[in-house]
């Protein structure tokens, strides 16, 4: 059943066997494409390549089969194209591994063994992605700029406060402002409760002296692995 249709020479390759390995690398190509969209953030540019890259992949493929020359030239355009490409993050790299893994299985005949494990693929990336596998509880981490005068000593000024209403709170960094009149403090903390987080911003204005305070999502780029 999973056999390979190209079980003869590659020579004597029938237009009905090649038009079967070229529809199926265009709809499975469709099909990863779809996925990829599915509660995802995407261009039109990479959803049309996750389309057209299993077909290409036959191709090629198909052009290289038993010859081992061409296919190590082959390898090395690939990598060439490997580092001339932006990174993505884990979905793009499994999305892509999926249209080449497709164009590979078509390139050598094995149609009925990558539809079925297509098939198999798409139905457990939706269904994990339905159920939201994998994220993580929220929590409210907070970056928080705290204002002071160069008159305070700054370590340990609001341990007492974080304690009580967060979870963790570590100082990032210092600054001074204002001509080296004001310190900026940076912290990221955890709260312990989103409602309580009007009651700590009072209290850290009672010991800045009503200075600003600024409290804000964290500034930082995260990758989704």
């Amino acid at each position: 059943m999973l056999s390979s249709l190209l079980v003869e020479s590659s020579v004597d390759l029938s237009i009905k066997q090649l038009l079967v390995c070229i529809i199926t690398s265009v709809l499975l190509g469709l099909l990863v494409a779809f996925i990829h969209m599915y509660r995802n953030v995407y261009s039109k540019n990479f959803v049309i390549t996750l389309a057209i890259l299993p077909i290409l992949v036959q191709l090629v493929i198909m052009l290289v089969n038993g010859n081992l020359g061409t296919g190590v030239a082959v390898l090395g355009a690939f990598s060439l194209i490997r580092f001339r490409s932006v990174a993505g993050g884990a979905r793009e790299i499994t999305s892509i591994f999926w249209s080449m893994g497709i164009g590979l299985a078509t390139g050598m005949g094995y149609v009925s063994y990558i539809v079925l494990f297509s098939l198999i693929i798409a139905i457990f990336l939706l269904l994990l992605n339905t159920i939201h596998f994998g994220e993580k509880q929220k929590i409210s981490e907070r970056e928080v700029k705290i204002t002071i005068p160069e008159d305070l000593d700054y370590p340990g000024l609001f341990d007492d406060l974080f304690q009580q209403y967060t979870y963790s709170a570590s100082l990032d960094s210092v600054k001074t402002t204002n001509m080296g009149s004001l310190y900026e403090l940076r912290y990221r903390i955890t709260l312990k409760d989103n409602t309580r987080e009007k009651e700590l911003m009072d209290a850290i204005r009672i010991r800045n002296g009503n200075l600003t305070i600024v409290s804000g999502k964290v500034s930082t780029n995260r990758e989704e692995l």
